[in-house]
């Protein structure tokens, strides 16, 4: 059974830059569709990236609010996936979380992923 465990994250100021991972085991993340999600106090988790499963290198969707400023990828080499956040806002404050799922398409919705990260919070502010 896959299992991810996330690292990264912590406080950063408006513009900067910070890079989160999550490094798979016990399956083969090349062939799950990974996400990344995020929840703000108070707020519900919401779908930030996804990238599909594929040997062209699959398929990305971004939310709107983080399209032009995050980057997620996957590394098969080592069983890893990233996501890098740059020119960040604190509107992106919040717990992240990554996650995988064997489904097709860029659907962002949480129930559709079976294998979750613990979560890393991720502070923009001065």
């Amino acid at each position: 059974q896959l299992q991810v465990v996330e690292s990264g994250g912590g406080l950063v100021q408006p513009g900067g830059s910070l890079r989160l991972s999550c490094v798979a085991s016990g399956s083969t993340l090349e062939f799950y569709t990974i996400a990344w999600f995020r929840q703000a106090p108070g707020k519900e988790r919401e779908g930030v990236s996804v990238l599909t499963s594929g040997g062209s290198g699959g398929h990305t969707a971004y939310v709107d609010s983080v399209k032009g400023r995050f980057t997620i990828s996957r590394d098969n080499a080592n069983n890893t996936m990233n996501l890098q956040m740059d020119s960040l806002k604190p509107e992106d404050t919040g717990v992240y979380y990554c996650a995988a799922g064997l489904l097709y398409g860029t659907s962002m919705s949480p129930g559709l992923y079976d294998y979750w990260g613990q979560g890393a919070q991720v502070t923009v502010s001065s």
